[in-house]
């Protein structure tokens, strides 16, 4: 899919140099088709319904018993 992405960058590159309204079009649809199968466009695959805790401190999340174990195995 990689490759199809840059396959499809690159004609819309030279669609846009040979002002080739037809191509270029067809080149968009093209990365737009590699970036859904790579997960980059569309509905989200992640979405699994667990809270997201990036934002919080380890000590106000469910890990904070097993950070508080790695902190004490590694002093």
């Amino acid at each position: 899919m990689v490759h199809e992405l840059m396959d499809a960058r690159r004609a819309v590159k030279t669609a846009k140099a040979n002002r080739d309204e037809e191509g270029l079009a067809a080149a968009r649809r093209a990365v737009d088709s590699a970036k859904r199968g790579l997960g980059e466009r569309g509905p989200v695959w992640w979405t699994d319904g667990a809270p997201d805790l990036n934002r919080h401190l380890v000590k106000n999340t469910p890990y904070a018993d097993w950070f508080s174990a790695m902190q004490s195995s590694s002093e």
